[in-house]
């Protein structure tokens, strides 16, 4: 349905970039989002982060993160160049981010949509900065963001709900300098071998590796510590690999699984983003009863940690005890066109540009009933 005329159109700030291993995924997130808005509806005010850190808004910030240019605060944008803008909150009814030193400017928007994958804009940060400048945005919150970022805390949560998961043994980087082969007999009494090592706050198989033996764990886990400071070791499972998107605030949905067969040994980073060779079966062939019991968990994840909006909610099959465990919560799945969370909801009868449609609706929603809550104490005498 096209909007009325003289009915004021929503405006849209795209958040996206950002400060993470996932930068480059972000950026293709967000020319889909942007391209799929409808301009009928919709007003677009896009809004890159460079890998520094500096917030951009004047020019094309997408042309410039996507060349892989940082802003020069001398020469301002007088080149047409996007501008750094401070990412200082100012609350109130204009609902403006403190202008920087070169004039750029975060104007008024009716509604935030961060496409920021990873640490520095999915792990709450981003949220806590929009909650204090009282921005409405799509996705999570602090709580849920944080949580669906850190995978030890996440499974620690999932554990105490009851929900099933895997083996895993929580490292600290300092832990893993400092006494290595404690570390490693650890890994190997409780765990055994192959494992997966991760960072505990990455995403998009960043920093990921499986280890064999204890030279592959040693390995592993230096990677890891890379990019954060807080490692996971996983047990490895026999395990097909099975996703399914969640919709919705206090009431989600679910939508059909689907199955990812990678090209490589796992679902890494190459297998994800460069080598194109890995099959998405959209929906996954799993029984009614299996279906059912994914759908279900999926949704009983998304509200373990407070998710709202949107999430992936990634799931291992076991080949050999047909168990189903829940992997992991994305609370800012990848949303190109052709990303497994948006390609599930279109096979369950919701197109891409409807769903977009959708999550602007419920993070509107969400924040009025943010709103409502009463933020000064009034004793009844």
């Amino acid at each position: 349905m096209s909007q009325h005329p003289l009915q004021k159109r929503i405006r849209v700030a795209v958040l996206f970039g950002g400060c993470s291993g996932e930068h480059e995924v972000s950026l293709a997130s967000a020319r889909s989002v942007m391209s799929a808005l409808d301009p009928t509806k919709y007003e677009i005010f896009p809004v890159g982060i460079t890998p520094s850190g500096r917030w951009l808004t004047e020019g094309d910030p997408l042309q410039q993160l996507a060349a892989g240019g940082e802003p020069d605060d001398a020469a301002g944008d007088a080149a047409g160049d996007a501008a750094p803008v401070t990412d200082l909150p100012a609350r109130g009814s204009g609902r403006e981010l403190i202008p920087g030193t070169q004039g750029a400017r975060f104007p008024h928007v009716d509604v935030v949509f961060p496409v920021l994958h990873g640490t520095y804009g999915e792990d709450g940060t981003v949220q806590g900065l929009l909650d204090l400048a009282g921005l409405p945005y799509v996705g999570s919150g602090v709580l849920g963001s944080a949580l669906g970022m850190d995978k030890v805390a996440m499974k620690a949560v999932f554990r105490s709900y009851g929900l099933p998961v895997g083996d895993y043994v929580a490292v600290t980087r300092s832990a893993w300098r400092g006494r290595p082969d404690e570390i490693v007999a650890e890994v190997e009494a409780r765990l055994g071998y192959p494992v997966f090592t991760k960072p505990a706050n990455l995403g998009s198989s960043v920093g990921v590796a499986k280890a064999g033996d204890a030279h592959e764990l040693r390995r592993g886990l230096d990677l890891a510590a890379r990019y954060d400071r807080r490692l996971v070791v996983e047990a490895a499972i026999n395990a097909r690999e099975i996703e399914c998107s969640v919709l919705g605030n206090d009431e989600p949905i679910a939508s059909v699984p689907g199955e990812v067969v990678p090209s490589n040994e796992f679902y890494d980073y190459r297998a994800k983003y460069i080598d194109d060779a890995s099959e998405l079966l959209i929906p996954a062939p799993l029984s009614a009863e299996t279906t059912a019991l994914v759908q279900e968990l999926a949704v009983k994840a998304f509200q373990a940690i407070d998710c709202a909006g949107m999430a992936r909610v990634d799931f291992f099959l076991c080949k050999d005890s047909g168990r189903v465990y829940v992997n992991e919560v994305n609370t800012i799945p990848g949303f190109t066109d052709i990303s497994m969370y948006p390609k599930l909801w279109a096979a369950s009868g919701l197109p891409y540009s409807e769903l977009i449609d959708r999550l602007i609706a419920l993070a509107l929603e969400r924040h009025a009933d943010r709103r409502s809550n009463e933020t000064r104490y009034h004793h009844d005498h």
